[in-house]
């Protein structure tokens, strides 16, 4: 009896590189557009204007407070929603995807109704302003993007042997010291994932922050309301050299992120 005859799986590999060819092509195509249509001269010109500078610094700095915001509240909430089984579990869940789907400007609007309430109008006179503020860029970018960071430990936390924090109780550890010994540790890669996908999500945040904290220059205005600005003022070039700045801040902060994690994991 002789063997079945082994065909060749390029064919195979050929399809599905076909298939995401189109959509990293497309990726491609978008940032030599942008390329192509500004020009040094324009990013010179974006970089030396005091408006966009102070955008790109409350860009980086909202961003980087909401993703670290998210991680504290990814990390807690998608280890109970992996690991343990509580009433309410599923409307939880369901809560916590209700960000996900809803339109960006639909977060906006309600996070404006509720500092508009009495508890959120008492909140801004005993606490600090948020509405129109510093701290409601970061409230917005936070409650668009921890939503994301909730999944990705959720994820990584699933993908974890639930055995070598079981062996840690057996030996005396109690449910808390065996999670901060044993379990987080071992989940620093999906911890470092889930500040990255949020980090990413704040950047490019704009519905919610244009809504709930407006687009005032040297105030409130980030890198994506920037591009909004330039182009109701009728600049489509220096909205384009804002867009380009967005993507490069962003690949920078991707990369400084995987390459974090490859040593992590090293």
């Amino acid at each position: 009896m002789t063997a079945p005859r082994r065909t060749s799986d390029a064919p195979f590999y050929l399809a599905l590189g076909l298939l995401g060819a189109l959509y990293v092509g497309l990726i491609v195509a978008l940032l030599v557009a942008d390329a192509t249509y500004t020009s040094a001269g324009d990013l010179g010109r974006a970089l030396a204007s005091p408006q966009i500078r102070a955008a790109v610094w409350l860009s980086l700095l909202s961003s980087s407070a909401a993703a670290i915001l998210s991680a504290w509240v990814a990390v807690p909430l998608g280890y109970l929603l992996s690991r343990t089984r509580f009433p309410g579990r599923p409307v939880v869940e369901l809560l916590v995807d209700i960000p996900i789907v809803l339109p960006p400007l639909v977060i906006g609007l309600s996070l404006l109704i509720l500092f508009q309430t009495a508890p959120g109008a008492w909140f801004q006179r005993a606490a600090f302003p948020v509405t129109y503020a510093v701290a409601g860029v970061v409230l917005a970018q936070f409650a668009a993007s921890a939503a994301f960071a909730v999944r990705t430990m959720r994820v990584a936390f699933d993908a974890l042997d639930p055995r070598a924090e079981d062996v840690a109780r057996t030996l005396g550890c109690s449910r808390g010291r065996a999670f901060w010994r044993v379990t987080l540790p071992a989940a620093r890669r999906g911890v470092l994932a889930a500040f990255t996908v949020a980090w990413a999500r704040a950047v490019g945040e704009f519905g919610p922050i244009l809504v709930f904290c407006g687009a005032t220059r040297m105030r409130t205005e980030v890198l994506s309301t920037s591009v909004f600005l330039e182009l109701s003022a009728g600049d489509l070039g220096a909205a384009v050299a804002v867009s380009f700045l967005m993507v490069g801040v962003a690949v920078v902060g991707l990369a400084a992120a995987r390459a974090a994690g490859l040593r992590g994991a090293g």
